[in-house]
C-alpha cells in the first residue's frame, strides 16, 4: 500500500500579501495586489501595470543575512527564498545547524521558469566581449537555473534530492507533483515544493512584444486582470512566490504536525502541440486526458470535486478551459464544481502561478471558504452558455469543502492537475 502524503506547512509571498495571515485576508477580501509602473510607461510598454510583492527591508532581514544580502539582485529568488523558509516554520521543521548532518530524509523541488534576468543584465551591463571575466562572483548562483533549490537547499541543511524543475505556468503544480511521487517512492519523509518568478522589464517585455498582455488598465490598474469576462483583454504580468511542505502521514503524525489537506494525486502530461495544441496554446485534448487522469489516479470520481482552482488567465483560451473542465467532469450548469482564479486579484505570475494558487487553494480548503472571481462581474456569454453564474462566485462565500481541483496550463503544452482532500 502506498503512503499517504499530507501537507504541513504553507508559505507565499505575492503581489497582495506577503505571509499566509496576510494573504488568506486579502482572498477573503477580494484585494488586488496589481498596480502601475511608471517605468514601463517610460519605456513605453503597451501593458505598464502588474503585480509585485510588497516587500519591506524588515522581511528581507528575517529572512537574509547582511552578507547574503551584498550583490544579491535576483527577486525570484528572494521570493522563493521567503516562501520557503516561511512554509519549513510553518511546518515546525527545523533546518540543521551548520554542526549538524544535514536532513537526510527532508528534500526540496522548487521551480522556476527564468532565474536573475536583472542580475544578468547588471553584470553584462557593466562588461564588455574583452573583460567578461569581470562579471562578478554572485552571477552564476544568482542566474543558474537551480539557484533557487540551491540557496534553499543551504539555507535547510536539506539532505535528500534538491533540484528545481522548469514548466512554464505549471511549474508550481509539477513541483508538487514531482514531490509527492518521490515520497510515495520511500525515497524522503518529507519534500519542500514549489515556485518562484522573476519581474521586470526584462521579463516582462517578451510578454508585451507577443501581444497577450492587456493594453486597456493602465489607468485603472486593480480593474486589468480580468479572468472569466468578457471584457479580458490579455493577462497582467505578475511575480512571486508558493511553497508547500509534503509529508507522509506517518510523519506528520509521529510529530503531531498540523495538516492543510492530503494529496491523492494528480497527472502531468504534454499536448505534443499537435490537435490545435502549439508553443502557446493548449491541445484541449491533452488537457481534458490530463484532469481526467488526475482524477484516476487519485480514485476520486468527477462527482465528488467540490470546488475548482482554475488556471483562467483573462485571455481568450478562458472560455475554452471552462469548456475543457465540463468535458472532463461531465459536469456543466448548476452541477458545475464552485471555480475561481486567483489571477483577478494578482495577474498571472508566469512560473510562480501554480504555487501561489496552491497555497490559495489549500487555505480554502482548510478554512471552508472560496474566494471571490474579482472583476468578473460581466461573464463571457460562451462561459454563461456552460456555468451557471452562482458557479462562479463574485463575492467571498463561507462554505465547506472536502475535495478540490487544480490545474495548470502552460506554454510549451504542458499541463499538471492535482486533487487535494481535506484530512
Amino acid at each position: 500500500m502506498k503512503p499517504r502524503i499530507v501537507i504541513t506547512g504553507l508559505g507565499i509571498v505575492a503581489p497582495n500579501g506577503v505571509g499566509c495571515t496576510n494573504f488568506e485576508a486579502a482572498l477573503r477580501s477580494g484585494s488586488s495586489g496589481i498596480r502601475f509602473f511608471p517605468e514601463l510607461e517610460a519605456l513605453k510598454f503597451s501593458c505598464q501595470i502588474g503585480g509585485k510583492p510588497p516587500l519591506t527591508q524588515n522581511i528581507i532581514d528575517a529572512n537574509l543575512s547582511a552578507l547574503q544580502q551584498r550583490n544579491f539582485n535576483a527577486n525570484g529568488i528572494l521570493y522563493g527564498i521567503i516562501s520557503g523558509m516561511e512554509a519549513l516554520r510553518d511546518a515546525n521543521i527545523r533546518p540543521a545547524t551548520a554542526e549538524e548532518d544535514p536532513l537526510w530524509n527532508l528534500g526540496i523541488i522548487f521551480g522556476t521558469g527564468t532565474s536573475g534576468v536583472d542580475k544578468f543584465r547588471e553584470a553584462i551591463y557593466q562588461v564588455d566581449d574583452k573583460k567578461v571575466r569581470r562579471l562578478g562572483s554572485t552571477t552564476v548562483v544568482q542566474t543558474m537555473a537551480s539557484g533557487i533549490s540551491a540557496y534553499l537547499g543551504g539555507m535547510i541543511g536539506a539532505g535528500n534530492r534538491v533540484t528545481t524543475n522548469s514548466a512554464a505556468c505549471a511549474t508550481g503544480t509539477e513541483a508538487l507533483l514531482l514531490g509527492y511521487e518521490h515520497l510515495v517512492a520511500g525515497k524522503a519523509r518529507q519534500m519542500l515544493c514549489g515556485s518562484c518568478s522573476d519581474d521586470g522589464p526584462y521579463l516582462w517585455g517578451g510578454f508585451d512584444a507577443m501581444r497577450v498582455t492587456t493594453w486597456k488598465y493602465n489607468d485603472a490598474p486593480e480593474q486589468g486582470s480580468r479572468p472569466l469576462s468578457a471584457s479580458a483583454s490579455g493577462f497582467v504580468p505578475a511575480s512571486g512566490a508558493g511553497a508547500y511542505v509534503l509529508e507522509t502521514l506517518e510523519s506528520a503524525k509521529a510529530r503531531g504536525a498540523t495538516m492543510y489537506a492530503e494529496v491523492l494525486g494528480g497527472a502531468i502530461n504534454n499536448g505534443g502541440q499537435r490537435l490545435g495544441g502549439s508553443m502557446t496554446a493548449p491541445n484541449n485534448t491533452a488537457v481534458q486526458r490530463c484532469i481526467i487522469d488526475a482524477l484516476s489516479n487519485s480514485q476520486v470520481s468527477a462527482s465528488e470535486i467540490d470546488y475548482i482552482n482554475g488556471h483562467l488567465t483573462a485571455t481568450v483560451k478562458d472560455p475554452v478551459e471552462i469548456d475543457n473542465w465540463c468535458k472532463a467532469l461531465q459536469r456543466s450548469g448548476a452541477d458545475f464544481p464552485y471555480i475561481n482564479s486567483l489571477k483577478g486579484m494578482i495577474g498571472h505570475g508566469l512560473a510562480a502561478s501554480g504555487s501561489m494558487e496552491i497555497v490559495a487553494s489549500l487555505l480554502q480548503l482548510k478554512h471552508n471558504f472560496i474566494f471571490p472571481n474579482v472583476n468578473a462581474e460581466d461573464l463571457h456569454p460562451d462561459i454563461e452558455n456552460q456555468v451557471d453564474s452562482d458557479r462562479i462566485p463574485r463575492n467571498t462565500l463561507e462554505i465547506p469543502l472536502t475535495t478540490v481541483a487544480k490545474a495548470s496550463f502552460g506554454f510549451g503544452d504542458v499541463n499538471a492537475c492535482v486533487i487535494f482532500r481535506k484530512i
